[in-house]
Parts: C-alpha cells; structure tokens; sequence
C-alpha cells in the first residue's frame, strides 16, 4: 500500500522481443591445432547496456558476453565466443529511481536462459563439448560496476 491509502500501480514487464545482435565464434584448434593434453580453462566476461527507445515505456536491454577457452598447460586458444543477445522490452509503473537498477537486473535474468542454450549449441556445432554456462548474479554484477564507476569517479583527473 502507498502512504496515502491507495495500491502502487502494479509493476509490467513485457518481452516484445528478443534477437542475436551480434555473433562470432572462432574454433582455434581446428585453424591451427594443439598438441598434447588439452584441459581448457574457461574465461566468462559478461557487460550490459541499457537505453531507452523512442517508443514511450519501451527499453531495449543488450547483454554482451566475451567467452574464451585457453588450454590450461600452454596457453593456447581453443576457442572465441562473443555475443550480443538483446530484447525489448515493455516496462510500465517501475519508479523512475528504480529504473536503471531493473533494466539491468531483471531484464537480463529473463533474457539468460536463451543466452545459456545459444551458447551451448554454438560450443556444441563448433566442435567443442556444449558450454553450459553458470547461473550469473545480476544483481552482483549490478553493484560491483556502480562500485568501480564510483571507484572510478573518486580518483582526480590529471587535467582539471
């Protein structure tokens, strides 16, 4: 309930749409080969983007993953995976305070089960046993880059 005795309007999210944005996989092993035992050491590097779009109550929400496999005894690269996975969405009653918070949290929560499939067919169709990717914290995610911009914002700058 509200201070003043009335219900909070109900909060919407609505996925209207949801496409690959960008895609690249490289298969190191098959352009170049490794030799010897390959025990792959897998590097996940995940980054979000958010903007609104000209549509009123429409933002579109961009995860992007940056997925490397090195061989864990030489170094060698066994394979490159980046993808941009983007939706629109419908948001409706969401405080305007709350906004940025909810765009990137719970829009790429909802986005994250295609992205693990996308991800393990890929892995799977270049060669390589299907990468299922860990559960991702979001809201972890969230507040450690407001941490390192605050982190960021805090050190002087040189010219001012």
């Amino acid at each position: 309930m509200a201070e003043n005795g009335t219900e909070a309007p109900q909060i919407k999210m609505q996925v209207l749409a949801q496409f690959i944005k960008d895609m690249s996989f490289e298969n190191a092993v098959a352009q170049k080969g490794v030799e010897g035992d390959v025990q792959p050491d897998i590097q996940v590097q995940v980054n979000l983007d958010a903007k609104k779009r000209p549509v009123d109550n429409q933002y579109e929400v961009v995860t992007k993953f940056n997925i490397t496999s090195k061989n864990k005894t030489g170094g060698e690269p066994l394979f490159l995976l980046e993808l941009e996975y983007g939706g629109i969405f419908l948001i409706e009653n969401v405080p305007e305070d709350q906004l940025h918070p909810f765009l990137l949290i719970e829009c790429p929560r909802m986005l994250f089960p295609y992205i693990r499939r996308i991800v393990a067919d890929i892995t799977s169709d270049g060669g390589f046993p299907a990468l299922n990717l860990e559960n991702i914290d979001f809201l972890a995610l969230y507040r450690s880059e407001l941490a390192r911009r605050a982190e960021t914002e805090d050190k002087p700058k040189a010219d001012a």
